[in-house]
């Protein structure tokens, strides 16, 4: 009864008061490169990860695969612990171990007691340097990577946006799909994998993020100490220079009658990430909104095309997205919608694109602000993604943008700079279109293209 009391009597941060209260981020560079950061904070857990530049568009077409396949042989074992020793060695200690590989970058990352942080260094060091590739984990891992191809198969919105990123980007290496081809997870060798590792886990490649209950001091001596022999170069050298990948307009269409529902994914270039014109994207993304049958409010919602679907049955759901990399984007819209309603549901869109351009309002521009900040204070929801906060803004900017930055920049934004900056990159410009499923409704490029402009009388 006296927790409850005390529980019911504590007063809520304001939204000003928790921006400012963030623990500062402190980064520290070793000798070799490797940058380690941390956000200290009173939580009895901590998350440590290492966020690594190395991704699927560091691939050619022949060795497409190559990091999801790294990224599955890590947990199965490393020269000091064979086997399953590793992961058991991380169940000993109650911790999770997760990862991800992703376009152009991927993630090691361990939750797990504060107090257990220097172990926690340890495995991860263990993980990147160590490696054991051993040919019979190989062999046994290749078949389940394929069986997770089969089942990424059936997920036909993944499979759009891997058609949508082939289309845009046809010819580069932002074409390929994260996950590698069927033909090269067969033939990808132990020497295809070692040398991925040999040439992009280096020091200066990686961010050793941590955030909850830890010091910084304790953990750059963790990191001096399980790191600091790591080489800064591959035997053959310094990294090639990452390849421009230059944006076209056209289209994918894989038409099945025998599905149920249509995927459409629509997109035009947008900025790289360090663009500051990506918060008034983002803005204009909130105006669009998101919507699912399955939510409430139908067509009493604010957003405009919600609204429009759920009042006539336009589509199943749709989602607008931002994807940015490091020298461009995508900026773009997914929906799912019954065969017959293909057209209608993309002239909405494109419409409300097109309103965007010329007529968007103060007051739906303050609304999508301020869903904007609830969703940037929702990344202080544990340390997990305070920690991949941080090492993803250190590989992509340089440095940890701090909350009360981003939230200036949105405050900054009004309708007349999203006007602007959606006709910069959405008004009269050809997009990428993606299609899967039954499709035959869907307009000529041609069309779609002529609905990208208003003509002005």
């Amino acid at each position: 009864a006296a927790l409850l009391t005390l529980t019911r009597k504590r007063g809520a941060a304001t939204y000003a008061q928790t921006l400012q209260n963030i623990p500062e981020t402190q980064v520290t560079t070793l000798e070799n490169g490797l940058r380690v950061a941390s956000e200290e904070s009173n939580q009895p857990t901590c998350t440590v990860g290492l966020w690594i530049e190395a991704g699927s568009r560091y691939e050619d077409a022949k060795t497409n695969g190559a990091g999801f396949f790294v990224e599955h042989m890590a947990f199965k074992g490393t020269k000091k612990r064979p086997g399953s020793a590793f992961e058991k060695e991380v169940e000993s200690l109650g911790a999770h171990l997760n990862g991800y590989t992703s376009r152009e970058q991927t993630a090691f990352y361990i939750k797990a007691l504060a107090k257990d942080m220097p172990k926690v260094v340890e495995l991860l060091s263990d993980l990147v340097q160590n490696c054991a590739l051993e040919d019979s984990q190989i062999e046994r891992e290749r078949g389940v990577i394929l069986q997770e191809l089969k089942e990424m198969d059936s997920n036909l919105a993944d499979v759009t946006l891997d058609y949508l990123h082939a289309t845009a980007y046809q010819g580069t290496a932002l074409a390929h799909t994260v996950e590698g081809t069927t033909e090269n997870i067969k033939r990808l060798t132990r020497a295809d994998l070692a040398s991925y590792v040999d040439t992009y886990f280096k020091a200066p490649r990686m961010v050793l993020a941590a955030a909850g209950g830890i010091s910084h001091r304790e953990l750059v001596d963790a990191a001096k100490q399980h790191f600091t022999g790591m080489p800064v170069t591959s035997k053959e050298g310094s990294v090639p220079a990452l390849a421009h990948c230059r944006f076209t307009g056209s289209e994918i269409r894989a038409r099945d009658d025998a599905l149920p529902l249509a995927h459409i994914a629509l997109a035009v270039e947008g900025p790289g990430l360090a663009d500051p014109d990506n918060v008034v994207l983002n803005v204009a993304n909130a105006i669009i909104g998101r919507y699912d049958r399955t939510f409430g409010g139908g067509k009493n919602q604010s957003n405009r095309v919600a609204a429009l679907a759920a009042e006539h049955n336009l589509c199943h759901s749709f989602e607008p997205f931002n994807t940015s990399y490091s020298d461009t984007g995508l900026f773009g819209f997914h929906f799912v919608s019954d065969p017959l309603s293909v057209d209608d549901m993309m002239l909405c869109a494109q419409g409300e694109w097109m309103r965007l351009c010329t007529s968007a309002t103060e007051s739906e521009v303050t609304r999508a602000k301020n869903y904007l900040r609830n969703a940037m204070v929702a990344q202080l929801d544990g340390t997990t993604r305070v920690c991949e906060n941080i090492g993803s803004h250190l590989l992509h900017y340089g440095r940890r943008i701090p909350l009360e930055e981003w939230d200036a920049r949105i405050s900054a934004v009004d309708a007349r700079m999203v006007r602007d900056v959606c006709s910069k990159y959405i008004y009269d410009k050809c997009p990428a279109i993606a299609a899967v499923g039954p499709i035959e409704q869907l307009l000529d490029y041609n069309r779609i293209r002529s609905a990208m402009y208003w003509i002005r009388l």
